[in-house]
């Protein structure tokens, strides 16, 4: 189900594990502490849980895949909280269905809040004897800590999308959108009165293209520390010689496709996809709002101008595909994004990540290096031209952990690098997500690629 090189010690990690426990628990209810308690009950659309479901679910990972295997005579904090709290173990009994989870206005915040306390304290105590652990504990403590990162993402976009539905438009977070350069806040202030003018300031920011040699690559998780099973095993891919975008595909740069007609043209959509942007009234990516002023988008901070140089995010795999037709190029696969990563060795220190309170991604600093690719890590997540299925070698780990990535590798695309909304620490090269084709409310953005002939 998930692999960890190598199987930690139990007592040299002791404060160490205990400090990582404490953190990340820390972090997830600091997400949702800026919330009103009815902000916690809402679930607008099935992809969506709402916060309080996520605080109680996490809880329900550990105390079920933990205490109740390794604390003798455990009590379980609320008999029924199994059933209100699987997400989708089959093999761990009934739930409630994933489009109820609004529904349930009890058990109250506080409940749930003394719910995490309960299990924290047993887990803590738990921890402090570390020698009498076996190594698979320590195992699954890793798995635990990684599955609530991966709510922790999931917490930053519910809570979007959640505020997002609201005729009040309110902010998740008051404080001004951070930026990493002082010039482009003018810019942006100018683009809200004068867009036309700041679009062609930043478009003369351009894209260059990098090349990626072919040959014999190899893919798939190779170091050590943790990975998810659907990053194993590593093995060899043949490609051929490549081209990569140095950095994410603008809004700018998506504007351009929208104005240019992009959702009114057939040619450059999947049949699928274009069936559905008709139907849906698609003509932006999710969150924007056209204003006289000209293009708005909901962020995390409220309704805020378009950044015309940030990455476009908030799109499906059928516009990205689209955009990427129109723009005479085309989205990269897995492999060929990880050889690229592998290749251009991403740093993670300029990423924009959960941990930065920002919620949006970032531009590329206009000082930046044209040769060096950027953004591979952070800001956006990026659709590959890849479905999401097994590596060459790949077992489904027995029991309710097999149930974590294996039966979901069907109909989905995989998505690589992480963004803004994701832990800096949970993310790697070899990391696969994976989404529906239609999906638009995480922070999914757009990178091309091409073949070396051009």
């Amino acid at each position: 189900m998930f692999q960890v090189h190598p199987s930690p010690v139990a007592a040299p990690f002791a404060t160490s594990w205990q400090t990582r426990y404490q953190a990340v628990r820390a972090q997830s209810q600091a997400l949702c502490a800026p919330l009103l308690p009815e902000d916690t009950v809402v679930q607008p659309m099935l992809d969506v849980s709402p916060p309080k479901w996520h605080l109680a679910h996490t809880t329900w990972f550990w105390e079920t895949f933990l205490l109740k295997e390794y604390v003798p005579g455990y009590q379980v904090f609320h008999p029924e909280y199994a059933f209100l709290f699987n997400s989708y173990y089959n093999s761990l009994g009934s739930r409630v269905n994933r489009a109820d989870r609004g529904t349930l206005s009890r058990p109250a915040l506080a409940d749930v809040l003394a719910y995490r306390a309960h299990v924290d304290e047993a887990l803590t105590a738990l921890l402090a004897a570390p020698e009498a652990l076996p190594p698979v504990f320590f195992e699954l403590l890793e798995l635990g800590l990684q599955h609530e990162q991966q709510h922790q993402e999931l917490l930053a976009t519910d809570i979007k999308y959640i505020l997002s539905t609201s005729p009040l438009a309110p902010a998740y977070l008051r404080n001004e959108l951070k930026v990493k350069s002082e010039e482009l806040t003018g810019a942006i202030s100018e683009a809200a009165t004068d867009f036309n003018s700041s679009l062609l300031t930043f478009n003369s920011n351009k894209a260059s293209w990098l090349p990626v040699p072919g040959g014999i690559h190899r893919i798939g998780f190779q170091e050590e520390g943790f990975c998810f099973d659907n990053e194993l095993a590593a093995h060899d891919v043949l490609l051929a010689p490549f081209e990569l975008q140095n950095r994410l595909v603008t809004n700018a740069d998506y504007l351009a496709f929208m104005e240019a007609g992009g959702y009114r043209d057939f040619r450059f959509w999947m049949g699928e996809g274009w069936d559905l942007a008709q139907a849906e009234g698609w003509e932006a990516p999710l969150y924007w709002v056209k204003k006289e002023a000209g293009w708005y988008r909901f962020t995390h901070h409220g309704l805020q101008a378009v950044n015309l140089a940030a990455p476009v995010t908030h799109v499906s795999f059928y516009e990205a595909d689209a955009y990427a037709n129109w723009a005479g190029a085309r989205l990269p696969t897995e492999a060929e994004w990880e050889t690229a990563a592998r290749h251009f060795g991403p740093a993670t220190e300029n990423g924009t990540w959960l941990e930065s309170s920002c919620f949006d991604p970032q531009p590329v600093p206009g000082d930046a290096d044209p040769t060096q690719c950027h953004q591979l890590l952070g800001d956006c997540w990026e659709w590959t031209y890849s479905a999401y299925h097994a590596y060459p070698g790949y077992a489904r780990a027995a029991g309710a952990l097999g149930e974590y990535n294996g039966k979901f590798m069907v109909n989905q695309l995989v998505l690589r690098g992480g963004s803004c909304a994701t832990p800096e620490s949970h993310i790697r090269v070899s990391y696969r997500n994976f989404f529906h084709a239609d999906k638009r409310w995480q922070f999914t953005g757009i990178r091309l690629a091409r073949s070396s002939n051009g």
